[in-house]
C-alpha cells in the first residue's frame, strides 16, 4: 500500500487513538470515562481547529480571543478533562452543575450521568452559552441546560433538592461560592488560584469543612463576573513581560519597566533538576513563606532575550512596588559527556531591591531543597471565611471572599 492509497484521518479513528492514549497515559481509568470519550465527536465542538488539533490528547483548543489577544474561552486538553472526569466519580443519575461552558465536556457529563441525571452548563458570555447550546443540540445532548449568567450567583437558581451531587468548574477562579450548593456526599473539582498559583482540586466533605484532594498542576481560562481574579498585572517592554502579584501594595508600572531595561543581579543555587523531575512543590513553598511571590510571563514573540526565565507559563517571581526577582535555569558543564543533562536553579534581580530579592528567593530554593523537595505535598483544606481554621504550624491560610484554604506541611 503506498501512501497515495491510506486512508486518510476520520474522526472516528482520531477518536480512537485519543482514547487509547488517554488510557495508555492513566487520565482515563473507568470504564464509564472511556465510553464517554469515545462516544462524544469533540470536533463537533472545535469546528475552528483542524481534525488532528481537536483531537490531540495534550492540547486546548481556543474558541475565543479578547482584545489582547488571549483566550477568553477554550476547550480544554482531553487528558484534564479526563483527569477531573475520573476524580469527580460521576454515576448514573447524577446530578451535575458545570461552571464554565463550551460543550463537549458538558456532553462527556450527560453521557455519564444518562437521561435520568441533570447537566446544568453556566457560563457568563452570550457567545459560549449560544455556541454550546447549538452544538449540543445537534449532536444529541438537548437535555444538558445551558445558563446565561454569572454562574457567582445564578447557580444556586438551578440547584436540585438536596445539592449538586458534583460540581466541576472549568475555568480558573480565585474563590469558591458553590459549597453550599454540593450534596453531602458530592464532590467539587475546581482548579483554584491562590498567591498566584492553579491546582485543580477535587473537594469533599469532612464535617464543616471540605478536604482538597489531588491537587493537579493545571492552567484554565480566568473566569469573569464576580469571581474574576484579583491579581494585580503589570505589563512590561510593551508586552515582551507581564508580572502577576495576588497582594501587596499598588506596583509601580513605570518603576518596574525601568528596573527591566537596568542593571541584572544574578545568583546560582547549586540545586538542579533532571530531565522529567518534578519541582512544581517549590512553588508551594515559596508561595507559603513569601507573601511577595507572584509569576512572570514571556511573550517570545516579542522579548528578545530581555529575561530568561525558568519555564515559560507559571515561572515564580517575587515582586515589590520597583523591583522583582524570578527563577532562572541553565546546563552546567556535565562531568561526563554521557551523563543525563540536569539543570540548575538561579535567580535574577531588577531594580533597586533586586539584589535583595535574589537573594531572598535563592534562599527560598535553597530551603526547599534542603527540607521539603523529598517530603510529601502539602495537605489542603477548605473553610468558610466566617470559620475559624486550626493555624498550619508550618504552611499559610489563603483568605478570600467566600472561603479561606488552609495549605498546611506535615
Amino acid at each position: 500500500m503506498t501512501t497515495d492509497t491510506l486512508p486518510s484521518a476520520t474522526p472516528d479513528l482520531l477518536r480512537a487513538d485519543m482514547v487509547a492514549t488517554l488510557k495508555e497515559q492513566g487520565s482515563i481509568r473507568s470504564p464509564q470515562v472511556e465510553a464517554a470519550f469515545a462516544a462524544v465527536p469533540r470536533e463537533r465542538f472545535a469546528p475552528e481547529a483542524p481534525l488532528e488539533a481537536a483531537y490531540s490528547a495534550q492540547d486546548v483548543v481556543v474558541t475565543k480571543r479578547g482584545p489582547d489577544g488571549r483566550a477568553t474561552s477554550s476547550i480544554s486538553a482531553p487528558w484534564l478533562q479526563a483527569e477531573m472526569l475520573e476524580t469527580a466519580q460521576l454515576t448514573p443519575g447524577a446530578k451535575v452543575l458545570e461552571v464554565g461552558s463550551g460543550g463537549y465536556n458538558a456532553a462527556l457529563i450527560a453521557e455519564i450521568v444518562g437521561l435520568d441525571g441533570l447537566v446544568v452548563s453556566v457560563d457568563i458570555d452570550p457567545f459560549v452559552t449560544g455556541r454550546a447550546a447549538r452544538f449540543l443540540a445537534a449532536t444529541g445532548y438537548p437535555n444538558v441546560q445551558v445558563v446565561l449568567g454569572d454562574a457567582e450567583h445564578v447557580a444556586a437558581e438551578h440547584a436540585p433538592e438536596g445539592g449538586f451531587d458534583a460540581i466541576i468548574v472549568t475555568v480558573g477562579v480565585w474563590d469558591i461560592p458553590w459549597g453550599p450548593l454540593l450534596a453531602p456526599a458530592g464532590r467539587m473539582v475546581v482548579p483554584l488560584r491562590f498567591s498566584t498559583v492553579s491546582r485543580s482540586f477535587t473537594f469533599v466533605w469532612d464535617g464543616d469543612h471540605f478536604v482538597g484532594l489531588n491537587p493537579t498542576v493545571c492552567g484554565f481560562v480566568a473566569a469573569q463576573g464576580a469571581g474574576a481574579l484579583p491579581d494585580q498585572e503589570v505589563v512590561l517592554a510593551d508586552g515582551a513581560v507581564r508580572l502577576t502579584l495576588e497582594e501587596g501594595p499598588a506596583l509601580d508600572v513605570a518603576a518596574l519597566d525601568q528596573a527591566l531595561t537596568g542593571a541584572r543581579s544574578e545568583l546560582w543555587t547549586g540545586v538542579t533538576a533532571g530531565r522529567g523531575e518534578s519541582f512544581d512543590s517549590m512553588h508551594l513553598w515559596i508561595a507559603t513563606t513569601d507573601d511577595r511571590f507572584g509569576m512572570i510571563w514571556q511573550d517570545p514573540d516579542r522579548d528578545c532575550g530581555m529575561v530568561e526565565v525558568a519555564m515559560r507559563w507559571y515561572c515564580p517571581v517575587l515582586i515589590t512596588v520597583d523591583s522583582f526577582a524570578y527563577l532562572t535555569i541553565r546546563e552546567p558543564p556535565r562531568a561526563e559527556e554521557t551523563a543525563e543533562p540536569r539543570w540548575e536553579f538561579g535567580t535574577c534581580g531588577y531594580g533597586p531591591a533586586g539584589d535583595e530579592l535574589a537573594r531572598r528567593l535563592h534562599d527560598h530554593i535553597q530551603t526547599w531543597d534542603r527540607d521539603w523537595r523529598t517530603h510529601p505535598a502539602p495537605t489542603f483544606s477548605l473553610y468558610p471565611a466566617d470559620a475559624l481554621p486550626p493555624a498550619p504550624a508550618i504552611g499559610r491560610i489563603f483568605r478570600k471572599r467566600h472561603t479561606q484554604l488552609v495549605m498546611t506541611w506535615q
